[in-house]
């Protein structure tokens, strides 16, 4: 049984509402004056990445696609649409049939992108393609600045294992979809069930401090828990006192103990105290686990620490400071008329303030050195150099309204690793910095 396709009882069955007021009042507008039906394309892309980042991270695309097929017009929201005269009866006519019969192309999901990046390309009718945007941003930039933040740690952690244990600093929803955006960017589990139950991620877990102050004593509340769980178990020892505490976790559970974790005080310290406790206590084998905060700065300073592995909440459900990776979704191109066989002109927006665009359909590529190291991400509107032609980035992932390009999260996880592996090596730098390789137009 593949969990993922059991759905979750908190799902939506539309998603349709998932959108603005206006793309429905832009609708009604094209389709009174002949311009619905124009062919058109719009994108994706970010028109900088982050203060201080180096790289940004695709995720969501998974949950894009299926937003994409659950998109519907159902007889309950159509008749909201009604009651709020949000649009009128031609509009609401045509959207009770509406289903996406068009193109959509992408960055594979796990794959890291630079300004001006065309993560995503939908391609079909005016009217089908402008109702697409919200969801698909409120998607692809709350998912993407959570994997950009989880790769970060990741590759802070140099190996070491990370648990991703957000769930009760977010809205419940965007909790599961954090879990999934952090396995994506190398997060190894979940505090989280409905992520596991929804996406198969593996969810770990053992007790909290509340489970310790249940107890008449600590010994109670440790004994209780190995009796229930093994001596495998993680114990939490810093309740009360630490040295204290990892002495009775020893005692309890023996030198066989799995773990301890360490929640609160100056990590770095504690972490080699409880080290060498452990060891002189004989439990060279028991694994130390910290939480309390972190994020990527804080893990990195914990470098050389006899530390096994992290858990992280607040910092990467919040995207480590940066929530949202300001993607936006443009027309970039459209039919000359609502004639199929009409040819596309490009269109841009032209404006102060650092809100251009640039117009046209776009493909794009990363051309490398000759240790295959990424040097450039290339983008243009013609045919594509030969030099570059095994180098392009977009995918099909739906073609003709029907998705062609699913995958497990494990394929984009592992993309990940292997599109990191393929940046300079300053791309994992946590000082501030520009982009790690430029974007040229070609």
């Amino acid at each position: 049984m593949n969990p993922a396709d059991l759905g979750l009882p908190v799902d939506v069955p539309s998603t349709a509402l998932f959108t603005d007021h206006y793309e429905l009042t832009m609708l009604q507008a094209a389709l009174a004056n002949g311009t619905a039906d124009r062919r058109s394309v719009f994108e994706v892309f970010t028109r900088r990445l982050p203060e201080g980042r180096r790289y940004g991270v695709i995720a969501g695309t998974g949950r894009v696609l299926d937003a994409v097929e659950n998109f519907r017009f159902d007889g309950a929201v159509l008749e909201f649409l009604r009651e709020r005269n949000v649009i009128d009866a031609r509009t609401l006519d045509w959207l009770a049939s509406y289903r996406f019969s068009g193109d959509i192309w992408g960055y594979p999901e796990g794959e890291v992108y630079f300004p001006g990046s065309p993560v995503l390309r939908v391609e079909g009718s005016f009217a089908e393609c402008v109702l697409l945007e919200t969801v698909i941003l409120s998607i692809l930039n709350h998912d993407s600045a959570i994997a950009a933040a989880a790769s970060r740690m990741s590759s802070a952690a140099g190996g070491r294992p990370l648990i991703e244990m957000g769930a009760r600093r977010t809205h419940e929803l965007a909790a599961v979809a954090s879990a999934r955006a952090a396995y994506v960017g190398g997060f190894t589990s979940t505090s989280d069930l409905a992520a596991g139950f929804r996406y198969g991620i593996p969810t770990v877990g053992t007790s909290a401090h509340a489970f310790t102050l249940l107890h008449d004593s600590e010994r109670d509340a440790f004994t209780a828990q190995v009796a229930s769980l093994g001596s495998g178990t993680t114990l939490l020892v810093d309740t009360y006192d630490v040295a204290e505490a990892v002495r009775t976790a020893v005692e309890v559970a023996g030198t066989g103990l799995g773990a301890v974790r360490i929640d609160s005080g100056d990590l770095l310290l504690v972490a080699h105290r409880v080290r060498q406790q452990l060891d002189e206590l004989g439990a060279t084998e028991t694994k130390i686990v910290v939480t309390s905060d972190l994020d990527e700065y804080a893990i990195a300073s914990l470098a050389a620490a006899p530390v096994d592995a992290y858990g992280v909440g607040t910092q990467l459900v919040t995207g480590s400071g940066h929530p949202t990776c300001s993607m936006v979704y443009k027309l970039v191109a459209r039919a000359t008329s609502a004639d199929p066989k009409a040819p596309l002109v490009s269109v841009a927006k032209k404006s102060s303030g650092g809100k251009t665009s640039v117009g046209g359909r776009k493909w794009a590529a990363r051309r490398a050195d000759a240790e295959g190291i990424a040097e450039a991400e290339v983008l243009g509107t013609g045919p594509v150099p030969a030099a570059l032609a095994d180098r392009q980035l977009l995918v099909e992932l739906v073609k003709g309204g029907e998705v062609v390009a699913r995958e497990s999260l494990e394929a984009a996880r592992d993309r990940h690793r292997e599109s990191l592996a393929g940046l300079p090596l300053s791309a994992t730098q946590l000082s501030r910095g520009e982009a790690v390789i430029p974007t040229e137009y070609a």
